[in-house]
Parts: C-alpha cells; structure tokens; sequence
C-alpha cells in the first residue's frame, strides 16, 4: 500500500486550508463515484449510490445501503488546523518594510511560524465583470514572505529563558520592500490580480501556509513530517476509506464527516456543533422514507468514530507522560481514553475496536493523559452529544502536534486505512 502514503503526500501539498483540503476530498470521491450535492437543491436519492455535500470547509460524504439501514458507521475528523490568519485590514509598513498583520488561529506552536518561507493561501470572495459574486480557492505561492525573529545579540537571554513572544507586536509577517514613490493601493489585491481575474475584492479568509513541502523521513522514510498532519492524515484515511468501498452495503449506512474549525471550539455552522451531520441523515432518511421511530432505533445500533491524532511519545519528555501509555510512532492506532470524556471512548466502545484491530492482526495502543498535564478534545464529544449515538476516539502518533511541522510514521497512517475500511464493512461483527 506505499502508493496510499504517496497519495498522502499529494494530498498534503494540495490542502494548504480546509478549504483547498474540501477540494481535494470531493476530487478524490468524484473518481470513486460519489455524486455531489448542494444543500439548496432537491434531493433525489436511490439505494446503492453514494454522495457527497460541501459546506465551506467542510463536506459530509455516504454510501446508501441497497436494502433499508439498520445501523450507521459514521467517521469523523476535521480540515483545518492551528495557523495565522490575515486580518480583514492587513497591509501596513514602518519605515520601508512592507507588512501584514495576522490573528492566531486556533493554538499553533507560535515559535515554529518563525523564519520560514510562508506564503498566502484561502477563499476569496470576488465580483467578476458582471457583476456576479463568485468565490475563488487561491495559493499565493509566487510571493514568499517571513516572520523574522529576533537576532541573538539583541536577546542575550533566549536560549536560557526560553522564546517570548507577543501575539500582537512580535508576529509581523514582512512581506517585502516598498519602492520609493510606491503607489500600489492594495498590495494584496496586486498580487490576487497575478491569479485570478475579478472587479473587486469583496471578502476573503485568507491564512499564513508554510512553502516547504512533505517529505518522508529516515533512513528507509518510514516517517513523513508536514504541516497540517494534525488533522488531514485522519481526513486522508477517511477518504480513502471510503474510496475502497467497493460495493454497496446491504444495511448499513456508511457515512463519513469532515468538519471544519474544530480548532477554534467547533461552535460553527461549519464545525461539529452545527447540523450538517444531523441535516444530511435527516435528507437521507427522508428519501428513504423512514419514520422518526426507525430513526431512533437506527441510532441506537450506530457508532460514531472520531480519527485525530494522539499524542507520540517524546523521547526528551518522558515525563510529560503517563508511563502505562505511551503512544509509539510505527506501533500502530491509539484508543484515546479521558475519564472527563474529553475523550468519547468507554468500556463498550473499547471493546468493538480492540476487536476490529485483533481480527486484523493490528496493533493497539491505549493513551490516557497524566493526571497532571491534562489533555485537549476532538470532535468526539459534541459530534456524540449531538447525535446521541456512542463513540470512540482513536487517532495515530504525532510528534510535533500544533506545530508548523508534524511527523508521523507512515506505518500507522496505513494501519489506520485497513482498520476504517474494515469497520465501514465488517457490519456484522460490530
């Protein structure tokens, strides 16, 4: 299966936002045969075909069983990830540099946006020549930019005191030099005219990206390291999960949900507190004619499965750690467990994927957090609540995670593949 990792990379270097990464999913489900649908329209829906809708940066995908559901598999994951978003006004200078001011998206490692290549990257929202409002994805890869750090000599103390930095004084992305007698009015909007052709920039959600592509690591590249790992390798799998799909289900209905903004909290219409999920089983079981009370005990035999990755041991910071869980790279798929419910995973949602990975022959590794250090969330719990169906966290090792550069082993990105592929048909067994 090395040409999935390769498709990983692909998919890596083409997803610079969720918006670009929505793109990529919904290319890759068109050749798998999903049909697209908009939100705005009718739908019209036969047992044995597959979907997908879009909303934003985010995209809901299912398979229809060719008889009526008794249950639903449900994967999810999310499209974006910690970054430095433009601000709406974001051109200014001092003396004769040429700067743009940025908001922290979400909880990046704010160190590791220093010094690198980066370049502009999102959705804008444009009139053409008639008029029309239109949106376009764009990559402004042809205009390099830099967040310069600090020179040694003028903070003696940085290597003993550790980085300091001001979100709103120190995180200056310079952009260039400003010619004398400059009379660009917008320099943002030059270099959308070198992309794109429109009448008048109307709105736009543009992000910071790194121009440093993947690349696998090691000696035998048994490791990959990328931005936005945390959370597209989950993305990636849950596509290509679906993709394998092969033939319809007789009973189960497949679906798969990729949602934006979870994280910033989720509490969009994008994210996983919105309806889109709910919305898209509503419309399917609408089509199928089934009634609220088969609804509900169709619920009660699902499962929701949320993928993102686990934090990977460290090897410098052992006891940042619970020694009794250790997520190793290259040791396979991590069981996230919080006695908060931080994570969704419980004694039976446990055992349904322990078995799936034992029928597999695949390995399994158990992460609970030390009680004091604590633990972040996933779309687990809300995407539970809100649908009232049991769930289970589960996610790969990442090394680096919120960084600007994230590794994992290639090995368990693959493991992670057969382990959805199976669950997503393996129905009897679960």
């Amino acid at each position: 299966m090395p040409h999935i990792l390769e498709d990983l990379k692909h998919f890596l270097d083409n997803s610079p936002t969720s918006y670009h990464a929505i793109r990529q999913i919904a290319n890759r489900l068109a050749l798998c045969e999903y049909l697209p649908l908009q939100e705005k329209e009718e739908w019209k829906l036969e047992k044995g075909k597959r979907y997908f809708v879009c909303r934003g940066g985010a995209l809901c995908t299912f398979s229809i069983p060719s008889s009526m559901p008794d249950k639903m598999i449900i994967l999810g994951s999310h499209t974006d990830s910690p970054a430095l978003k433009l601000k709406p006004q974001p051109e200014h200078h001092k003396e004769n540099m040429r700067l743009l001011g940025v908001e922290v998206y979400g909880g990046p490692l704010l160190n590791a946006w220093l010094n690198r290549d980066l370049s502009i990257a999102g959705r804008v929202i444009v009139s053409d020549t008639t008029g029309q409002r239109v949106e376009r994805l764009v990559w402004l890869d042809d205009a390099p930019l830099v967040i310069p750090q600090l020179a040694i000599h003028l903070d003696r103390e940085v290597n003993d005191k550790g980085l300091k930095l001001n979100k709103q004084e120190h995180l200056i992305p310079l952009a260039g030099l400003i010619k004398e007698h400059d009379q660009t009015a917008s320099y943002l909007e030059t270099l959308l005219h070198r992309h794109i052709q429109f009448k008048t920039l109307l709105g736009s959600d543009l992000f910071l990206v790194p121009l440093e592509p993947s690349r696998f690591l090691g000696a035998e590249g048994e490791l990959i390291a990328s931005y936005r790992l945390d959370n597209l390798a989950s993305a990636h799998a849950c596509t290509t999960a679906m993709g394998m799909l092969q033939t319809p289900s007789e009973n189960v209905l497949q679906v798969a949900a990729f949602w934006d903004h979870e994280e910033i909290g989720s509490r969009t219409m994008e994210g996983a507190a919105s309806t889109l999920l709910q919305d898209t089983i509503k419309r399917i079981l609408c089509s199928l004619n089934i009634k609220d009370e088969l609804y509900l005990r169709l619920k009660s035999q699902s499962l929701i499965i949320s993928i993102d990755v686990a934090h990977g041991f460290h090897p410098g910071f052992e006891k940042k750690y619970d020694l009794q869980h250790l997520p190793l790279l290259g040791q396979g798929v991590v069981i996230k467990f919080n006695a908060d419910h931080k994570y969704t995973t419980n004694g039976p949602t446990a055992a349904i994927l322990t078995q799936a990975l034992e029928s597999l022959n695949l390995h399994k590794q158990l992460y609970t957090a030390r009680n004091d250090v604590g633990c972040g969330s996933t779309i687990g719990p809300i995407a539970e609540t809100q649908m009232g169906i049991p769930s289970v966290d589960i996610g790969i090792p990442v090394l680096s995670m919120h960084s600007i550069r994230e590794i994992i082993a290639g090995r368990d990105h693959l493991d992670m593949c057969t382990l959805l592929h199976h669950i997503l048909t393996a129905n009897k067994s679960l």
